[in-house]
């Protein structure tokens, strides 16, 4: 056992003392565990009480003489003391173990049960607890922090990304996240800046897969009055913006090698020339970037300069894709409800267990994204209530047309064409958005909109 588990404090609780002294001379002797112990449910919550700031894990038979399981769950709860509780009980199947899972016991284990079975289950509760430990007191460093959108998840992917995150938020090195458009890079990318040194300084954004060749090393580094044709005035550009905060630089993957060199100089010296100029320009910054390509693969073709590889890849995140997590989906969906109400004043929308199946059952090829543009449109087509399959409209990503469903909406429903027509247009926005990851020009050009008649129709909708 490592040495940091002799720290550990465990309540075991069993109404017979042979049990007791069993588990106390395996946990003791064997596996190094401190341990308290407590034969009915008054001593437990008495023993849990004044052990709430030490106490790491409760091992807790269900069956008592003065109570039940389920009833000191909901006490301890109540007096809000936050403990992970690993069940004892004679009776796998039986309705009380499952509502004692459902009061937030966080695993069980039947009687008789395999020592080594038993050790494992309170290993990885033990360190569970001390990854969400963690990641608590991450956000407590960026506690004011709203990025707009928060990371849902608890997923041990997702966990031992928040652990990451923990340890080099507050370091002044490069970071590099990868991962599949849509995984959730640039809320990555926010709460580093947040909770950096550098927090007080802007961040800055630059999308380098959306800005042509010749624009993005203006748009990097700015250019000097002449320099090219339309250069009429100096222009600062986003390195210089960012001075004494954060540069993000999603698909970095997408630069051209001379606008790499001039990126490598950057991060080497802190200081570059505006384009058409020939005096440095100093800079303290923070570059975090991103990509969904594998740049390692671009180094190896000669695509990617190794040197800037080496030098934006101090730190590597690596966001999973919501496939690899699916366990993370019911929160996520909860999130995106309350967050997506047909109206501001609507509740939640709720969803049917076959839509939620459905959910967990899809692949995901866009991943949070996709999930947070599905809910969106679903909450649309439901009209804020029960959001069921059909509503999803997954099987239209097969090859079922849009129109069919809202032809089918129209008789079913019996709501009025202008109704099912403005429901669709928001809709549209929607999936334009999504398609267009979020730019708005690119939406509006896709839908034959102005960015300005675009974002009008976003505000209409509530869709910004």
């Amino acid at each position: 056992m490592a040495k940091d588990t002799k720290q550990n404090h465990i309540l075991i609780v069993d109404d017979q003392q042979d049990m007791r002294d069993l588990l106390i001379e395996v946990l003791t002797e064997e596996s190094g565990y401190k341990v308290s112990q407590a034969k009915n449910g008054t001593e437990t919550l008495a023993q849990a009480t004044k052990l709430k700031n030490e106490l790491d894990l409760i091992l807790m038979d269900v069956m008592m003489p003065d109570t039940d399981g389920i009833a000191v769950l909901k006490q301890l709860n109540e007096n809000k003391i936050s403990v992970p509780v690993i069940l004892m009980t004679a009776f796998s199947t039986s309705n009380l173990t499952i509502k004692a899972m459902q009061m937030g016991a966080a695993d069980y284990i039947t009687k008789p049960f395999d020592i080594d079975d038993l050790k494992l289950k309170i290993e990885r509760q033990l360190e569970r607890k001390k990854l969400e430990t963690e990641v608590a007191e991450l956000r407590t460093r960026v506690s004011g922090y709203d990025p707009g959108e928060k990371i849902i998840g608890s997923s041990s992917k997702m966990l031992e990304i928040y652990k990451l995150i923990g340890q080099v938020a507050s370091s002044d090195a490069s970071v590099l996240i990868t991962g599949e458009t849509g995984t959730g890079k640039e809320l990555i990318a926010d709460i580093l800046h947040a909770s950096s040194r550098y927090s007080h300084g802007p961040l800055i954004k630059v999308n380098c897969a959306a800005l042509p060749e010749t624009l993005l090393e203006s748009e990097l580094f700015g250019h000097e009055a002449g320099a090219f044709t339309g250069a009429v005035k100096q222009r600062k550009g986003r390195f210089e913006m960012a001075n004494k905060g954060s540069i993000f630089l999603d698909e970095v993957g997408e630069m051209t090698k001379a606008t790499q060199k001039k990126l490598l100089r950057v991060l080497q010296e802190r200081e570059f020339e505006r384009v058409g100029g020939s005096l440095p320009v100093k800079v303290d910054v923070r570059v975090i970037s991103a990509t969904n390509r594998d740049l390692q693969k671009d180094v190896d073709d000669e695509e990617f300069r190794s040197d800037l590889f080496f030098r934006l890849n101090v730190i590597s995140i690596h966001m999973p894709p919501l496939r690899e997590r699916k366990e993370d989906i019911p929160l996520l969906v909860e999130y995106f409800l309350d967050k997506h109400r047909y109206s501001p004043s609507s509740p939640p929308s709720r969803i049917s267990k076959e839509a939620m199946e459905a959910l967990e059952n899809y692949e995901w090829p866009g991943n949070v994204r996709e999930l947070k543009h599905t809910i969106e449109r679903a909450v649309i087509y439901s009209r804020g209530g029960v959001v069921t399959t059909q509503n999803l409209m997954l099987s239209t990503r097969n090859g079922n047309s849009a129109t069919t469903f809202y032809v089918a909406k129209l008789v079913q429903e019996k709501i009025s064409l202008e109704q099912a027509s403005q429901d669709f247009e928001r809709a549209m926005l929607s999936e334009a958005l999504q398609q267009s990851e979020n730019n708005n020009d690119s939406a509006a050009e896709a839908l034959g909109l102005s960015t300005e008649q675009f974002k009008e129709k976003l505000e209409k909708y509530r869709l910004e």
